[in-house]
């Protein structure tokens, strides 16, 4: 069901508010993409840390029994490849940020705690920074839009 009578225009970024509507969402969701993680890895490559690796972090410390296949298999749908979560293990291994049991079971060490918890205040100041002058209420109205999309294009997918 279409909802939106707009006829669709070429990419602008210079287009106005009233101009948006016609605006492809492939584009601007590229650029709003492109955008946040290079600042996200810019600023967490600062202080020698990669996004898989801050997730792992999260998801060891999550509780529960968490393994390196784990990890890969839980960040194959976030990570640039398939190899960024046993890599990202590998680094918070060498760092002693992380430990592995006997039985292959990853559990942060006290570094690692301590680390995560100054990760932690790096990520909510970038967060603060990406949501400058954004409501919680418009920022979900956003998501919601693009989740609806997300599920649009699913539903429309050949199988």
């Amino acid at each position: 069901m279409t909802t939106t009578p707009t006829v669709p225009a070429p990419a602008d970024p210079a287009a106005t508010d009233a101009e948006l509507a016609s605006q492809p969402i492939g584009y601007w969701s590229g650029v709003v993409h492109k955008a946040v993680i290079t600042h996200i890895r810019d600023a967490m490559a600062r202080v020698d840390l990669t996004q898989p690796m801050w997730w792992t972090l999260n998801r060891v410390d999550a509780g529960g029994r968490v393994t390196r296949e784990m990890v890969a298999t839980g960040l194959a749908g976030v990570a640039d490849t398939p190899y960024d979560g046993s890599r990202a293990v590998d680094h918070l291994l060498h760092r002693g940020w992380l430990r592995l049991d006997g039985d292959e079971s990853l559990h942060l060490t006290d570094e690692g705690r301590a680390a995560k918890a100054r990760i932690k205040e790096l990520v909510t100041g970038i967060r603060a920074r990406i949501h400058d002058g954004i409501t919680d209420e418009e920022y979900v109205a956003a998501l919601k839009v693009l989740r609806r999309m997300a599920d649009n294009v699913a539903a429309a997918t050949p199988a």
